[in-house]
């Protein structure tokens, strides 16, 4: 009776993978349409308004003066970028400075914010530089992302429109080094990408990216600033949500920016998941216990194992095979496909990165607090933090 039932749920599975994949399919061919669309519009609009590109920094991360150079070299007629860091001896001003002085025609400054005053440090940076932005458009990007030097120009364009109060990006991972630095960032390029391709299918985009997120200053300002989405865990994600409450549009980007995976161990790696699957889970509570149900290694390899114990091996062994298909499938047609990964070719990387990911995810619900920034943090109802108090129980 119990190998029956795993059985069920196993077919299940793999069904409601089957079904997300093609929904995958259709977002990805969509996010293809939509490119052309925005493509014909910026051809038609060759008047560029100047803009005020805000980057926090934290740190020396692996390719920071690569990451941060490509903001350098943008294709781009008037842009200012200003750089923001908690501290005066943080490492990676000395970086910023260097690359800043070979393109002194690129106007440039940067910011110690101090302390950050609410949880989330970067939301507090880019409340801090936008006080003192010359321009009314504004691209708020990490650290951590390499842009081509045609960014500027395709996110900026979607802005022209005054329905639009926000554009924002997919992202393709890039492995800075290493096996598990390799399965975090095929989890960005196929898994996360398929995730948003899919949103945006089925009720547009309504909520925002980290690696960039471009808004004009009145529409931020009619959500009350950068400073609200400051005590949330999941900032960028709030801050599309808030944007398109208040009655504007939210645009995915034809960009692709590719988000630097810096070497890392299982243990590092695992940690970094958890914590945004965690930001996830509080963020979209429903949307997030549906993702269960969109993986599908694990439920082609509990197929294999009811059909063993029923005396269907052989129907448990099909559930495998379509699983894998389904993954193999994903992987290409959304991680090369539509962000044009180079390691999505791999295909067989993808099946093992599912599994991952279903790991991941039962992880979620195993405590509400997280580390970020050598802080130790609890999530609350909506997305919220609360620094955690010494001993506190998770």
């Amino acid at each position: 009776m119990i190998g029956l039932v795993l059985l069920g749920i196993a077919c299940i599975g793999v069904l409601s993978s089957l079904s997300f994949l093609l929904l995958a399919l259709l977002g990805a061919a969509k996010f293809h349409r939509d490119n052309k669309e925005q493509r014909r519009f910026a051809e038609k609009n060759v008047s560029l308004p100047a803009v005020s590109v805000l980057k926090p920094v934290h740190g020396a991360e692996p390719r920071l003066k690569e990451n941060i150079e490509s903001f350098f070299r943008q294709d781009y007629p008037d842009y200012e970028i200003l750089f923001a860091a908690d501290d005066e001896d943080d490492a990676a001003l000395d970086v910023v400075r260097e690359v800043a002085s070979r393109y002194p025609q690129i106007k440039s400054s940067i910011l110690v914010t101090g302390k950050p005053a609410l949880p989330n440090p970067p939301a507090c940076s880019f409340a801090r530089m936008t006080e003192v932005a010359a321009h009314h458009i504004l691209v708020t990007s990490d650290s951590d992302v390499e842009v081509g030097p045609n960014y500027l120009r395709e996110v900026v364009a979607p802005t022209l429109e005054s329905a639009v109060g926000m554009v924002t990006c997919v992202y393709r991972g890039k492995n800075a080094g290493g096996f598990w630095s390799g399965m975090d960032a095929i989890g960005m390029s196929v898994e996360m990408t398929a995730g948003v391709l899919t949103a945006n299918l089925l009720e547009g985009m309504k909520f925002g990216l980290g690696p960039t997120i471009v808004t004009r200053k009145d529409s931020i300002a009619k959500i009350g600033g950068y400073g609200v989405t400051g005590e949330y865990f999941s900032n960028d994600f709030v801050t599309g949500n808030f944007i398109e409450r208040a009655g504007y549009r939210v645009v995915l980007s034809r960009h692709v920016i590719d988000h630097v995976v810096p070497p890392m161990t299982f243990k590092r790696m695992w940690q970094r998941q958890v914590r945004w699957a965690k930001g996830t889970r509080w963020s979209r509570p429903k949307g997030h216990l549906g993702t269960g149900l969109i993986f599908a290694m694990p439920y082609g390899i509990l197929g294999v194992i009811a059909g063993a114990l029923t005396g269907h091996f052989a129907f448990g062994a099909i559930l495998l095979l379509v699983a894998t298909c389904n993954r193999l499938l994903e992987s290409w047609v959304v991680g090369w496909g539509a962000v044009r990964d180079p390691r999505a070719r791999q295909v067989w990387l993808y099946p093992l990165r599912d599994l991952l990911g279903f790991a991941v995810w039962c992880a979620s619900y195993l405590s509400k607090s997280a580390v970020w920034r050598d802080h130790r943090f609890r999530l609350v109802e909506g997305g919220r933090i609360v620094l955690r108090e010494e001993g506190e129980e998770v």
